[in-house]
């Protein structure tokens, strides 16, 4: 019989002795010139301390403040990094990182070109306070070097704290994939401490500068469309319409560290616009218009019933809410952001408020009205000052009105003789008098009752 023929996986892993010597020999020479070629570029170039130095003076020009780096390093392998440490601008609250890692594409090096293949953000500490000092023009580069069309193609952030004016902290993480001209095509970001689900998904449609947004916070969705529009002059001019829906605004707020006044869920409609040269300029001038609306909510921290019939001695508890709607204008600028809230309706049972208000840097000035019931009567209240320290008052006239009120009818006279005395106060002063109460000297038109404890 014939000898039975060797498997077939023998024959497949025999390789003829000179082709595993030629394999064996290419590898050793390409790791010997990968070798060479980096010995050639660690005796060609400065050392690490240098180019930390040239790095900082860089940044210096290209940021308009001094920076300073513990630590500059650099590798070709596994992929071509340079690595900034201990990162930190020369400003009374610095911006910092822990470290920037960026990827160069070192085949557009070559060509003068500048394009980074990624940079990565490590532990990064942003006061929005210092951005106003940064982003002096830099004089031209006499090198040679220029940017590429898209000189960043992915940017990821790790860690990076961003600390409002009021130095409250928010920590984000996500990454940024980016078209030419600073487009992003795809961004996503995240705040990894929040209890709830909070991201920010924005996707770059096929037909241009526009985006569609989707969000998850507080419980709820914030979805839309955006749109960038350069105008003849040069000019940036973002729009875009915004859906929040369900968002439990307590929750929301307390993902951004914020202490919330109001807890419920609030649907509306969001308009936005913001004009620019650049990037920075745009979030500068953004506004939004908002009509909102609430189902059962809460006020927190006051009780509006026992402020009316107490006249603000007694104001412990909070407010439960049959609804509460308006609309909120945002503005922002270089001082903060101003919120202007207009058209103000809640009702509670049998009180039903309205009114309107303003917040600017953590500075409130509201003025309401408390009707017991609907369009009859009325007590007029301003409440005003910092958000921790809040004063509520009332017209001097209105506080006689309810003095008067009271010793007649308790409770509900109380509410219609502090409009009547308001009423009475207005007229005096379209005269050209003020009614004062006992006890005031003349000109005063407010009685500060109670503040409101933060």
């Amino acid at each position: 019989m014939p000898a039975a023929e060797p498997p077939a996986t023998n024959a497949v892993l025999r390789k003829p002795f000179w082709r595993q010597r030629r394999a064996a020999g290419l590898a050793g020479l390409l790791l010997l010139m990968l070798l060479l070629a980096a010995g050639t570029v660690a005796v060609l170039l400065p050392s690490n301390d240098e180019l930390a130095r040239r790095a900082e003076a860089e940044l210096a020009e290209a940021l308009g403040v001094n920076v300073a780096l513990v630590a500059l390093d650099w590798r070709l392998l596994p992929r071509p990094a340079i690595i900034l440490r201990e990162v930190a601008t020369d400003q009374p609250a610095p911006v910092t990182a822990k470290a920037l890692v960026l990827h160069p594409d070192l085949m557009l090096l070559m060509q003068k070109r500048i394009r980074f293949k990624e940079i990565r953000v490590q532990g990064a500490v942003v006061p929005q306070a210092s951005l106003a000092g940064l982003g002096r023009k830099s004089a031209p580069d006499a090198s040679g070097f220029r940017l590429d069309r898209l000189p960043l193609a992915k940017l990821v952030l790790e860690e990076l704290s961003w600390v409002s004016r009021r130095g409250l902290a928010v920590t984000y993480a996500g990454e940024v994939l980016f078209d030419a001209g600073w487009r992003p095509r795809h961004a996503l970001l995240r705040l990894p401490a929040a209890k709830d689900t909070t991201t920010f998904e924005l996707q770059r449609h096929e037909d241009g500068d526009q985006w569609s947004l989707t969000s998850s916070i507080g419980g709820g969705t914030l979805n839309g469309q955006l749109r960038l529009d350069t105008t003849q002059n040069g000019l940036l001019r973002l729009a875009g319409k915004l859906k929040p829906q369900g968002i439990e605004v307590s929750r929301m707020l307390q993902a951004f560290n914020r202490r919330p006044l109001v807890a419920g869920k609030v649907s509306g409609q969001t308009l936005l616009s913001a004009d620019g040269a650049n990037l920075a300029e745009l979030v500068r001038s953004l506004r939004t218009q908002t009509g909102f609306a609430m189902g059962a909510s809460s006020l927190l921290r006051f009780d509006l019933d026992r402020a009316v019939k107490t006249l603000g001695r007694e104001h412990a508890g909070h407010t439960p809410l049959n609804s509460l709607t308006g609309q909120l204008v945002t503005q922002n600028s270089a001082s903060g952001m101003a919120l202007a809230f207009t058209a103000l309706k809640a009702e509670s049972g049998a009180l039903t408020a309205t009114g309107s208000a303003r917040l600017q840097n953590q500075r409130l000035q509201a003025e309401v009205a408390v009707d017991l019931v609907e369009g009859v009567v009325g007590v007029p209240l301003t409440i005003s000052g910092p958000l921790a320290n809040v004063v509520v008052s009332m017209p001097a006239g209105a506080v006689s009105g309810a003095v008067v009120g009271t010793a007649v009818l308790p409770g509900v006279g109380t509410a219609i003789g502090a409009r009547i005395g308001a009423a009475i106060g207005g007229l005096g002063k379209a005269f050209g008098g003020t009614p004062a109460p006992p006890g005031k000297r003349p000109g005063s038109t407010a009685k500060p009752l109670q503040r409101i404890s933060p």
